[in-house]
């Protein structure tokens, strides 16, 4: 399916500033660690859990103010694109500080880039946003952060080509259940019914079941890259979503080191690689 976008329309919207704030809250803080499986007993002035700024300064919008699919209406801080499907794509992470509980985080956001591009499923529309996070010991983190947008397709049945992975160094099996799921849907406030609606994914996206999130993947990934780094965070961690990861079975999270830093993935049961990061 192709579809023909306003793309000068909506490359208006580069440029666009928005300015958030937020606390890690040890509710917040302990939550996370939750998901992650680890320790629950954080408090202030404790390093945040790996991943923690994904949880912060969430669109935030009525009941009346949502979309179909359970997101914010368009229109407001992202272009309103006119495709159904929303998708975190990737991302690239900078790290020059660190997170701690208590900390009050202001966020600066900026649409640095929309662009049309036409793939195998049809238009695709893609969205880079740019967010600077600072806390009361300076600029901790810079983050691109990029969005896809494209239509519903009906699945042809075909498996996604497997990647020849190497032996993984460190590997964590994670059970994707419905409730690791409902939780980080809870700790991010993110409303997207593909994390926690069947019936939406199956009869609306034509999706076999739920969908893991991008973020959470990421999180896994980065967690692992930090205890592969002697715990310590990448300087740059660069991630990108490869194939769709549903719940009901287990996926491993793997780490090998190449070179000056680290290769990692997600793999479903499978064995079909779901997102491939580095970490330098």
């Amino acid at each position: 399916m192709s579809l023909e976008l306003d793309i000068n329309h909506l490359k208006g919207w580069i440029g666009t500033v928005r300015v958030s704030e937020d606390i890690i809250t040890p509710r917040l803080a302990n939550s996370l660690a939750a998901i992650l499986d680890e320790p629950c007993n954080l408090k202030a002035g404790d390093p945040a859990p790996v991943g923690a700024h994904w949880c912060l300064s969430p669109d935030i919008a009525p009941m009346s103010g949502l979309g179909p699919d359970g997101h914010p209406a368009r229109g407001g801080f992202l272009p309103p694109v006119p495709l159904p499907r929303r998708m975190w794509a990737g991302g690239e992470l900078r790290f020059s500080g660190e997170f701690y509980v208590g900390d009050e985080v202001k966020r600066i956001s900026r649409i640095s880039d929309v662009a049309m591009k036409t793939g195998r499923t049809g238009t695709l529309c893609f969205v880079a946003v740019d967010h600077e996070y600072y806390t009361g010991a300076g600029l901790v983190l810079q983050e691109r952060h990029d969005i896809v947008y494209r239509a519903l397709e009906v699945p042809t049945g075909g498996q996604p080509p497997k990647v020849e992975l190497p032996e993984p160094d460190l590997t964590l099996a994670v059970e994707g259940t419905p409730v690791l799921l409902a939780r980080y849907s809870a700790v991010t406030f993110n409303g997207h019914r593909i994390h926690y609606d069947r019936e939406y994914c199956i009869t609306e996206e034509f999706y076999p079941g739920l969908i893991v999130h991008g973020p959470l993947q990421a999180n896994f990934l980065l967690r692992m890259a930090r205890q592969m780094n002697g715990n310590a965070f990448p300087a740059r961690f660069k991630f990108r979503g490869t194939s769709p990861l549903f719940d009901g079975s287990v996926f491993t999270v793997n780490g090998k080191a190449e070179g000056e830093g680290f290769r990692l993935w997600v793999a479903d049961t499978d064995g079909v690689m779901t997102m491939q990061a580095s970490a330098e």
